[in-house]
């Protein structure tokens, strides 16, 4: 069977995703320990909740050596397993010692870098040692490895890199006193939408932020793409405004989103009008305008983007901004969005009598089980004919694959196990991972419909089906018809 290749413009996406998740997947698996430097930052210094001098003393080592490793450990993890990752560990060590400031930005440099060259080194003389000399190599290799790497990162990469992350400092820094700050919003908001949020928070505005925090005991930057108010104010105004199941699925996405933390929730909702874009741009630029007015900011990272864990992280003199930023950016982004809603809501209902629930899913609720079972087939043949599969596996292993692995596929998860728990359907495993952790070994995977082409990828043998929606969508049945008809 032929297939045809991706479009640019898709495939384009598909690398600036998988690109955007290797840096973020350096900083996410990390975050508890981002938060645990936060709440001792908190705590412990001198402006801190509880002042102590002898424990503000965990600050300094943590930001410089603990933080840095860990992200390089995880990059090295992620390019050559514990090999790499302890490789990485060590060349690390020369840009943090070459430098007087936390070298986050070093760490995702260096790190997967010193462990694709020990997998280099490593290919040179793969099935050439001699029985019973395979230890000794190996632990010389990467102690020499590490060890001329981490002098090169010292001499030459460290300074390199303290002026990069000087010029992006100053960047920041020009922007904030010029006020222009607001509009990252332009960049920011649209990217999130394509599930470039993960990227963007801790690829890029985490590691600069922990700087700001460090000279100033709070950041703004934790606060541009974590802020729930745009996507509450896109979740409210479908709500009020929306139709089908868009609008009877609002309020649990509401809770999701602004309590959970879980953003991906609502970018489904902006995806199916992408005017929407507008809203969430408006809403994130007055979030960001009334933090700056206010000085406003976070002490560390709020992962997940929770409403609990933003006031958790909020500098002890920055309440009042930021709640009214939060406030304020949801109420801009509902504004735009009620307006968009109804102005095209006449034409919304005559598309959705027409042609059914989009946003619900493809294939009608109403019918028998003998039918349903077919079109589920049919269904599932036609998505795995694009990866080019055959659909005769029996389903055992599902997995739900988002960008982070932790957010929204987790929730699918959940909700796809207690529709098969209530069906009787047992001895089939439902758990969830992100698309770069993705293998092979999945019978059936379910991602969102912008992410299904990363999905195909990693997975190229697995059955694939596409959600518009983790939270509600009818496909859910009819991968619990198929899995009930296979077991007889």
């Amino acid at each position: 069977m032929t297939t045809t290749s991706a479009p640019p413009a898709r495939s384009a996406r598909v690398h600036v995703q998988r690109f955007g998740t290797f840096l973020s997947g350096m900083i996410m698996p990390n975050i508890a320990a981002f938060i645990a430097w936060g709440f001792i930052t908190a705590f412990f210094i001198e402006t801190g909740w509880t002042p102590n001098e002898t424990l503000a003393a965990l600050v300094g080592p943590m930001i410089i050596y603990l933080l840095p490793l860990l992200i390089a450990n995880m990059g090295g993890r992620m390019v050559y397993d514990t090999r790499g990752g302890v490789v990485a560990t060590i060349a690390t060590m020369g840009v943090i010692v070459g430098t007087d400031i936390p070298m986050f930005i070093g760490a995702m440099i260096v790190g997967p870098l010193a462990a694709w060259i020990i997998k280099q080194v490593d290919k040179l003389w793969a099935g050439k040692i001699r029985a019973g000399f395979e230890m000794l190599v190996d632990n010389f290799s990467a102690g020499i490895v590490g060890a001329v790497l981490a002098v090169l990162a010292f001499l030459g990469i460290a300074p390199v890199v303290t002026a990069l992350s000087g010029a992006l400092g100053s960047g920041v820094d020009f922007l904030i006193a010029t006020g222009l700050l607001p509009l990252a919003s332009i960049l920011i908001e649209p990217a999130k939408i394509l599930f470039l949020n993960n990227a963007i928070n801790h690829g890029v505005l985490t590691p600069l932020g922990i700087e700001q925090a460090a000279e100033q005991g709070k950041s703004i930057l934790f606060l541009l793409e974590a802020n729930p108010g745009p996507g509450l104010g896109i979740l409210v105004a479908f709500a009020v405004f929306g139709i089908g199941i868009a609008r009877a699925s609002a309020p649990g996405a509401i809770i999701i989103h602004f309590l959970g933390g879980i953003h991906e929730i609502y970018f489904p909702y902006v995806l199916m009008k992408p005017a929407l874009v507008l809203a969430v741009i408006g809403g994130g630029a007055t979030g960001v305008a009334t933090n700056l007015l206010f000085g406003s900011g976070l002490r560390a990272p709020a992962s997940p983007g929770s409403i609990f864990a933003v006031l958790l992280q909020t500098a002890s003199d920055s309440y009042i901004g930021v709640i009214l930023s939060v406030v304020l950016s949801a109420t801009v982004s509902f504004l735009i969005a009620a307006v968009i809603l109804r102005a095209s809501r006449k034409k919304d209902l005559a598309a959705h009598e027409a042609q059914g629930d989009r946003f619900g899913g493809a294939l009608a609720k109403n019918v028998e089980n003998k039918g349903r079972d077919s079109q589920v087939a049919g269904l599932l043949g036609q998505e795995a004919a694009v990866a080019g599969t055959a659909t005769a596996t029996r389903v055992e292993n599902i997995v739900f694959a988002c960008d982070a692995g932790m957010g929204s596929s987790a929730m699918g998860a959940t909700i796809l196990r207690k529709k098969l728990k209530d069906a009787g359907v047992e001895n089939v495993t439902v758990t969830n991972k992100s698309i770069a952790n993705l293998t092979d070994e999945a019978d059936l995977v379910i991602t969102h419909q912008d992410l299904t082409a990363r999905a195909h990828q990693q997975a190229p043998h697995a059955q694939h089906v596409s959600v518009e929606n983790f939270m509600a969508s009818s496909k859910y049945d009819d991968v619990v018809a198929l899995v009930k008809s296979q077991q007889g």
